[in-house]
């Protein structure tokens, strides 16, 4: 039997050494960010996602494993396990199995055939499967009448029972059922009764006569019916035609039976097994499959629009003004300085029609100082309620009054939710819940990853049916993107938050904690090492953090680079090799990179028998600044002026930011009240299966209106040039 790193390697399509290594690192406590980035030479260079399928492999087979020993020992507790059944449970490679296999032996309520046993009608239903006639059945039916049996037909009926349950449970036939199930059933659904008082606005109108086979039916539509099932909106089911009821039916006869002289009666038992036993369990579990498989792809786009949002470059080195809009309260105004502290706030009451014409015009003067004041360089305005009336006053003071600001409107999901959140009462604890709304749509363009790491993912506004997969799931999945977008771009150890601390390799929130708390207490880390004296930080945790951790203007140059401090030593080793000292390379930085350019690393990694993968990254950290992969990416798109949809015409060409990717294609800010939606089948010229594949949150793509619908407010986008 293969051992488990030779099924991960078959599964995964890596080497088996690469595997042996990796999860000898994952058991040790090692991260996957620090395995990927510190651990080449030993996992062969794989990279995080390669370690990430490696953890799931690994921890599904020891789960499988533990519930086979499970399960072994339950039936082995009831004297029932035999060498074949322990040999098939032991050869089972999915958790199904087993747990169909141990079906027969599982504590149940006792059941119709439990009691026709009882009744001592079992030999009964074992005589069944060797007569030739009915005649013969009824026969030896008639020697099993006894007080609890008044008549051979209620003894044939529990014989019957019997033989049912034992279908029921037999592990081949309910494999065959699933497969056959996955690959023929047809998804339907109907409204309820009740359909016309809960769902008035017609939400699930579509699928109130629905159905489709579940080989095309899409992840979007399954979590769809789901949640109208669960509203009590949508009756759903699964549906075989009768072509495939009958196989399934000649399957089980063929495989069950021999005697095949009395087929209408054996048939009748199977009909009942398979409708009162057998089909409700396996559309249960058919229609868990196609959940799990249809919140997979729901938690991928999650994670792929998290990963993409997280990664928007910060507009750094800019002084914010931060608008919160409102209508009957006013508009939320913060003060973000270039370095991301809060300045002042206000209340500014701009909506023309419902404040005033002096408020309106107190609130210009206002937003003319502080642009003034402050240095504004953007206005940074939330997306929520009365965002398009703000944008309008802000793009006409701006204008009338030839100002060098620029504005951007950003996505405010969330922005409550933080706002009322311990962290921010612990940032700002002396402010109104609504200023720090504002604070954080400021510092949202300014540090989107600072800020939006503050906020539960699942109300950042990025994905679709998040509230209707599992919860558990998709906060694992969305930690794992958090923790690698922030190890992929480094932190500033003496100016992140404990919320964004956390999600550093090795660093869990009371670590986290203790840092910023000996940082108020000590003053700025000067160096990587003195992290030690931190409060419950140990040399495990020190290991897997510190090259994830940067120190701008300490003590040490390397402190600034990705080089792990186990790996200084080779570090200074290369700049003695090139007669360069560590503070000449710290005073001459052009200079000694421009000695560095001719250094052949590779050789001197054989020669002295370091990794060459670790000699690598080294000397590229010496010879090139930090790189953040933000950098590489489209800043926001910042406007001057706004844009109306009766200002639209159809082929106008237009510039505008995703904002969500979906299954049916993309969300784009184009400027007005609602994003504009491009479809799948308008994204390229050429077949798009997956637009996630095309496109990403915070791009920045030319489009043309396709469509305009202005009585509901909907806008069509293109970007085909042929029709």
């Amino acid at each position: 039997m293969k051992n488990i790193f030779e099924i991960i390697s078959e599964e995964l399509k890596i080497g088996i050494k690469q595997i042996e290594n990796t999860v000898k690192l994952l058991d040790e406590g090692s991260t996957v960010p620090f395995i990927s980035r510190y651990r080449k030479e030993a996992t062969g260079n794989l990279d995080e996602n390669q370690i990430g399928d490696i953890l799931k492999s690994v921890t599904y087979i020891r789960n499988l494993e533990k519930r086979k020993e499970e399960v072994i020992n339950l039936i082995e507790e009831q004297g029932k396990l035999t060498d074949e059944l322990k040999k098939n449970i032991l050869e089972a490679t999915k958790l199904q199995e087993v747990e169909d296999l141990y079906l027969p032996y599982k504590k149940r309520r006792k059941t119709k055939a439990d009691i026709a046993i009882e009744k001592g009608l079992e030999p009964l239903s074992q005589f069944i499967y060797l007569a030739k006639t009915m005649e013969s059945i009824e026969k030896e039916a008639k020697k099993y009448i006894t007080e609890e049996v008044g008549t051979f037909e209620e003894a044939i009926e529990g014989a019957k029972l019997i033989v049912a349950q034992k279908i029921s449970e037999n592990a081949q036939y309910r494999e065959y059922l699933r497969n056959v199930y996955l690959k023929d059933a047809i998804v339907t659904s109907k409204n309820t009764k009740k359909a016309l008082e809960l769902d008035e606005k017609k939400v699930y109108g579509d699928y109130y006569e629905y159905s489709e086979t579940i080989k095309t039916i899409l992840s979007h539509r399954v979590l769809a019916l789901n949640r109208g099932e669960k509203e009590e909106i949508l009756n759903v089911s699964l549906k075989i035609e009768d072509v495939v009821r009958d196989r399934i039916e000649k399957y089980i006869l063929k495989k069950e039976f021999k005697n095949y002289e009395i087929e209408e009666f054996l048939l009748e038992i199977i009909k009942d097994s398979l409708d009162r036993l057998i089909l409700p369990s396996i559309e249960r579990e058919v229609r868990n499959i196609l959940t799990e498989k249809s919140e997979e792809e729901a938690i991928g786009i999650f994670k792929e629009n998290l990963k993409n949002l997280l990664l928007q470059p910060p507009l750094k080195e800019k002084n914010i003004l931060g608008l919160d809009p409102g209508y009957r309260t006013g508009c939320k105004v913060a003060v973000v300085d270039k370095n991301g502290f809060y300045v002042t706030n206000d209340v500014f009451h701009l909506v023309e029609g419902m404040d005033s014409p002096k408020q309106l015009e107190i609130s210009r003067e206002k937003l003319l100082k502080y642009l003034d004041k402050y240095e504004i360089d953007i206005v940074s305005i939330g997306n929520g309620t009365a965002s398009r009336e703000t944008e309008s006053f802000v793009a006409k003071t701006i204008r009338e009054n030839n100002k060098q600001a620029k504005y951007v409107i950003t996505n405010e999901a969330g922005a409550s939710v933080y706002s009322a959140s311990k962290l921010a009462n612990e940032e700002f604890p002396d402010l109104d819940v609504t200023v720090r709304g504002a604070i954080s749509i400021a510092r949202r363009i300014q540090d989107p990853l600072g800020e939006l790491v503050k906020i539960d993912p699942k109300s950042i506004g990025v994905g679709m049916y998040q509230h209707d997969v599992d919860q558990k799931r998709l906060a694992e999945s969305l930690e794992e993107v958090i923790a690698s977008v922030v190890n992929s771009v480094g932190i500033n150890v003496n100016t992140a938050s404990w919320a964004l601390l956390e999600h550093v390799s090795g660093i869990k929130k009371n670590i986290a904690k203790n840092i910023v708390e000996y940082r108020k207490e000590n003053g700025n880390f000067k160096n990587r090492k003195s992290l030690l004296k931190v409060k419950g930080l140990g040399n495990k945790a020190y290991e897997q953090m510190a090259g994830f951790l940067i120190i701008e203007n300490g003590e040490n140059i390397l402190d600034n680079t990705i080089i792990h401090p186990e790996s200084y030593e080779i570090a200074e080793e290369i700049l003695t090799v090139n007669n360069i000292s560590l503070k000449e390379y710290r005073e001459n930085l052009k200079d000694s990179r421009e000695k560095l350019k001719s250094f052949n690393f590779e050789k001197f990694a054989d020669e002295k028998g370091y990794g060459k993968e670790t000699v690598k990254d080294i000397y590229e950290a010496l010879i090139r600044d930090r790189r953040d992969p933000r950098d590489e990416l489209e800043r926001p798109l910042l406007k001057s002026d706004i844009l109306n949809i009766e200002n639209l015409q159809p082929g106008m060409e237009l510039e505008g930011t995703v904002r969500n990717v979906v299954k049916f294609g993309a969300f784009i800010d184009i400027g007005l009240k609602n994003d504009a939606l491009l479809h799948i089948s308008e994204i390229s010229d050429k077949f798009v299966k997956d637009p996630s594949e095309v496109l990403s949150v915070g791009q920045i793509i030319k489009v043309k209106v396709k469509d305009i619908d202005k009585e509901r407010q909907r806008v069509g986008l293109t970007r085909r040039t042929t029709k």
